[in-house]
């Protein structure tokens, strides 16, 4: 996995490795020019009393030359090693934000926002941590070898000591990353968890006070954060019983090195400068042993993370773009269903539904909650594709048509209106590509919202804040379609777009919208007279056409009839502002 990410980078990566070896090359040949500095300058000069200023000046020239050149190594290192960690989380990043807009929406709906934010901030953070020590462990692998060439060239023994010492690192470092994979995922769990909760009680705080829930957020937060803090000390207390235990394998070593080097100094096997050789050799390695200490601990983490990110990118995505797409016709367009079956996971909630709506002709779609109305809608604006049978717009299959045609030719407008923080007329020319501003003013005269958004302090460059808040439901509703007006689509798709709009807005609108363009719309509609407005009704019923016709045709059908006297005396109850 790691080796994957430093090869999607590889020249970013190899000038990372290249600085790690200059420095491990620098380490090895400075101990060297210490040790002879030792035994030419340092040890004559205790004896003799008498040394060349050139050898003192020569041998520290060479030494601060080499340390020099071993910190452009270190330089080299960090700086690049660091750019190939912060290119692949640029890449993953990128891979996740794709993934998450292909994705069909069942995907989103499956995952609490908290768990995908986590993927795309916490999981890359900790996938690409193990990348900085990485180009460093490279070179001490080659390091360790080197440096136990060098004692045996040295003497023997001290090859001994390395043999035992550099193996017992990696065997310690593999018995902590089986010890701590298991609860390192934990905490990456949690932290999915914990940031759920968090954007669940920021995105509800209106809730949340007006049910006076406030305490019970705080404990319901505090209860999953201490399952955080509980995996994160678990991954603690074994990092604190194996990092000193790491830290200190090789300073025991250069005790036993010392050990061994003064004895063998003292039968003559060696001079006082490979003693001093070998154990600055011994104490210089302990800093790239710690790094590949560091980065054995850190890649459980690593692997636990970027698992859970492919996980992620191996997810099924939403509809796929055809091979040889089609292109719809330039007029108002006919929608057909034929024989549609679809299942969101838990059970079909379209079962063989047929209908046709002609050209320019206004359907209203009435049912019981739970029918599948808004299954339709999203499937004629390809969200998604049927499990069985076919959805037809202008008489070609949808899977057949180019997905940017169905955006420009088809626009669907949700109950939940969502807003960004922008301003209004960004929000109306939202993916419009390039429109006026009479164009803007246009679709918003014909949303009926011309009039309150220029009462606005600063008109249509009026901030509407996050997700709209500043506005009322009707209003952001009325917005939402302006967005979608301004875009001249063929098929208009209302999901009870305008429910939260004054009856007699809404009927301005409806019919202002029928008079105006020459536009099919579908309605999902609980208003008698927003349903009355409409050429046909289609009354579904279980995932199924129950019935279609006009609505006085349909009043014959006693379930039919049921729901709109229900309907109507929704509608008899006052409203307390234009905008509830």
């Amino acid at each position: 996995m790691m080796w994957r990410m430093a090869r999607r980078h590889r020249r970013t990566f190899l000038t990372s490795v290249t600085g790690a070896a200059v420095y491990a090359v620098g380490l090895v040949a400075t101990s060297f020019l210490i040790g002879n500095l030792t035994d030419e300058v340092l040890i004559p000069g205790f004896e003799d009393g008498e040394v060349a200023l050139s050898a003192v000046l020569s041998g520290c020239g060479v030494i601060v030359a080499v340390v020099l050149v071993r910190s452009v190594g270190v330089v080299f290192r960090r700086y690049f090693g660091a750019k190939t960690a912060r290119l692949n989380q640029v890449d993953l990043r990128d891979a996740i934000a794709d993934r998450y807009l292909e994705v069909p929406l069942a995907y989103h709906r499956n995952h609490p926002t908290g768990e995908l934010l986590a993927h795309a901030d916490a999981d890359v953070e900790v996938a690409t941590e193990a990348l900085h020590p990485l180009p460093l462990t490279t070179s001490v692998v080659v390091l360790a070898f080197v440096s136990l060439g060098a004692l045996l060239w040295i003497d023997p023994w001290f090859a001994v000591v390395g043999l035992v010492t550099f193996p017992l690192v990696f065997l310690v470092n593999r018995v902590y990353t089986k010890r701590v994979e298991g609860p390192a995922a934990e905490v990456q769990h949690q932290v999915g968890v914990v940031s759920s909760i968090a954007h669940e009680s920021f995105d509800g705080a209106l809730v949340i006070k007006t049910l006076g829930r406030e305490d019970d957020e705080v404990r319901r937060l505090a209860d999953k954060s201490r399952a955080l803090l509980d995996a994160r000390l678990q991954v603690g207390r074994l990092r604190a019983n194996f990092e000193p235990l790491i830290d200190q394998i090789p300073n025991l070593g250069i005790i036993a090195l010392v050990a061994i080097g003064g004895w063998r100094v003292s039968v003559g096997a060696m001079s006082e400068g490979d003693l001093v050789t070998a154990a600055i050799l011994f104490n210089t390695l302990g800093f790239p042993m710690r790094v590949l200490g560091f980065f054995l601990e850190e890649v459980p983490r690593s692997v636990v993370a970027h698992d859970r990110i492919e996980r992620l990118l191996r997810a099924e995505i939403g509809p796929p773009r055809p091979h040889e797409p089609r292109w719809l016709p330039d007029q108002p367009l006919s929608v057909r269903f034929d024989d549609v079956w679809f299942d969101h996971g838990d059970g079909p909630v379209l079962e063989g539904m047929s209908f046709e709506i002609a050209e320019g002709e206004t359907v209203a779609i009435v049912g019981q909650t739970g029918g599948g109305k808004s299954t339709v809608c999203q499937l004629v604006g390809r969200l998604a594709d049927p499990d069985r049978g076919s959805v037809s717009v202008g008489g070609i299959d949808l899977r057949a048509v180019d997905a940017d045609d169905i955006h420009r030719a088809v626009a669907i407008v949700f109950q939940e209106s969502f807003l960004f923080a922008a301003s209004v007329a960004e929000n109306i020319s939202l993916g419009a590509g390039g429109v006026d501003e009479r164009a803007v003013v246009d679709a918003a005269a014909a949303a009926r919202a011309d009039g309150f958004i220029r009462q606005t302090p600063n008109g249509y460059e009026t901030i509407v804040g996050e997700r709209g808040v500043t506005l009322s439901g009707g209003q952001r509703q009325r917005v939402a379609l302006a967005r979608a007006l301004v875009r001249r689509p063929r098929v208009l798709v209302l999901d009870d777009a305008t429910s939260a709009v004054d009856p007699v807005i809404e009927s301005e609108i409806l019919a202002g919208l029928r008079a105006e363009r020459s536009t099919t719309m579908l309605i999902v509609a609980h208003r008698v007279s927003t349903i009355a407005l409409a050429d046909r009704v289609l009354f579904v019923q279980d995932g199924k056409v129950a019935a279609m016709g006009t609505h006085t045709e349909l009043l014959a059908n006693p379930a039919y009839a049921a729901l709109a006297r229900a309907y109507e005396e929704g509608e008899a109850v006052p409203m307390t502002s234009e905008d509830r």
